[in-house]
């Protein structure tokens, strides 16, 4: 497996029951950073995590905790997040991911670069050890099927194909159609889902084997080239994937 740099997580608390939630999670996430009003600096004094009170508006530390960090876990309505990030993002690409808990700790909620972000993920395992309800949103993740733009990804898989279509197979995948996974290269373990592979993911160890009238989409796991012919027949169809090469 792909070591992947831990993310930087900071927890964002400005209320007093908001950082008595935030002081929970911090117990549970040594290395998560804190940032809070210095009114509310207090209830972390016992943790071992490192603190930022901030005497000014939160509006000010926005655009340090989008450069600084990559989940960014708001103890704040989710209205006023809304509100505070909207003039720093960029693209899902470069946004960091944004999730809300809501004052009484029962609702967490990824707000922003969710899916590629990783605040799904994140927003699952907060809700876990904060026991509270993860609220999704993404199609992949609420249908628990192949996320096609980052599958493979914590394996160093490099996704290869037009973005039109990534976001035609995409379409297939969410909307259970037939599609033909064949994978020709790289780690099996590629499925984490707790649940099993949905019923419209059929896989194939070789291409040549995939009868193509029969399936919407092809996701293909491969070292092999693929002709510009390829890709023109299949229209849109084909996603390739290209795993690290064995050393």
């Amino acid at each position: 497996m792909t070591n992947q740099p831990a993310p930087r997580v900071c927890l964002v608390a400005i209320t007093k029951h908001g950082a008595a939630q935030a002081a929970r999670l911090a117990a549970d996430l040594p290395e998560a950073d804190i940032c809070t009003s210095a009114k509310f600096a207090v209830v972390f004094a016992e943790a071992s995590n490192t603190v930022r009170a901030y005497d000014g508006a939160l509006r000010d530390e926005i655009g340090p905790l989008f450069a600084g960090y990559d989940q960014i876990i708001f103890f704040v309505s989710l209205g006023a997040v809304v509100r505070l990030i909207a003039p720093h993002l960029r693209s899902k690409d470069e946004d960091p991911g944004i999730i809300v808990v809501d004052d009484a700790g029962q609702y967490v909620i990824p707000v922003l670069s969710g899916h590629v972000g990783g605040a799904n993920e994140w927003s699952e395992r907060v809700a876990d050890l904060l026991g509270a309800a993860p609220v999704l949103t993404t199609a992949s993740d609420v249908g628990r099927t192949i996320p096609v733009d980052i599958l493979g990804r914590h394996l160093g898989w490099k996704v290869e194909a037009p973005k039109i279509n990534i976001t035609r197979v995409s379409a297939h995948v969410v909307n259970g159609e037939p599609i033909a996974f064949v994978q020709e290269a790289g780690s099996p373990d590629w499925w984490t889902r707790p649940t099993p592979l949905p019923d419209n993911i059929h896989r194939f160890t070789r291409f040549d084997d995939v009868p193509l009238d029969r399936y919407a989409a092809l996701l293909w796991v491969t070292h092999a080239d693929v002709t510009d012919e390829r890709w023109t027949t299949l229209n849109e169809r084909l996603v390739v994937y290209r795993p690290p090469q064995e050393a």
